[in-house]
């Protein structure tokens, strides 16, 4: 894995953590006390070291089409932090993780609770797993898998996924890795009424509609809609 993180760094853009730090605690401070005053100090120069590492390898590995350091802050750090407080105990999935997001801002922010990286795409677990280890992440851990075909030893109090494919099909992929009583926190631009109907009509016949709650989010230096669609598990709606 050395080898391979000499070699993103041969191409490793300009980063000035300096200014990193300062757009990123500008963006905090911008999502009111609920966010700032919950990122310590400490976890926020873990967010820093996360997105220098992110940069280095991206510029061979593509790991994200976000090529501007400055420009990760708020399209990666400051969205993946707008969900936290809904993450709020037990396990955590990160479901189709891709570069760590949300899944290590949200490790580094909440170092009480485990967290587990998932993502079919070796190459983005192998960088995850790079990025766990230089960071002294002890609370989270990636694993490459496909969600459908993953069977982990305890299922999951909270799933959350950048989601780029319908609530339908997000659901059908992860509902039996949740336990009862969880949540699946999809994060999406525009509220996705469509979507969200369809889902309702699917899960009926399954038993009684669970009651989708949409939280509008606020993330700074970010223009158009981001909205969580927050979707509780029950027994009648997985295995």
């Amino acid at each position: 894995m050395a080898p391979i993180a000499g070699r993103a760094a041969k191409t490793a853009p300009a980063a000035d953590p300096s200014r990193l730090r300062h757009r990123l605690d500008a963006g905090l401070a911008a999502m009111g006390p609920a966010i700032d005053g919950a990122v310590d100090a400490a976890a926020r120069e873990g967010m820093v070291a996360f997105l220098l590492l992110l940069a280095r390898w991206n510029r061979a590995y593509n790991l994200t089409a976000v090529r501007d350091p400055l420009e990760m802050v708020p399209r990666h750090l400051l969205d993946s932090l707008a969900v936290l407080p809904w993450v709020t105990g037990g396990q955590v999935l990160d479901l189709g993780t891709g570069a760590g997001l949300p899944g290590i801002p949200l490790a580094l922010a909440r170092p009480d609770l485990g967290f587990t990286l998932l993502d079919s795409n070796g190459k983005k677990t192998r960088f995850v797993s790079q990025a766990i280890t230089e960071l002294g992440l002890v609370n989270a851990e990636a694993v490459q898998a496909r969600a459908e075909t993953y069977r982990p030893a305890r299922k999951f109090a909270t799933i959350v996924a950048r989601a780029v494919t319908s609530l339908t099909a997000l659901h059908e992929a992860c509902a039996h890795l949740a336990k009862d009583g969880g949540h699946l926190l999809a994060l999406k631009g525009r509220i996705p009424r469509d979507e969200m109907d369809a889902l309702t009509m699917t899960l009926h016949g399954a038993g009684p509609s669970p009651r989708i709650r949409v939280h509008p989010l606020q993330v700074p230096f970010v223009d158009g809609e981001r909205n969580l669609i927050d979707i509780p598990f029950d027994a009648s709606a997985h295995g």
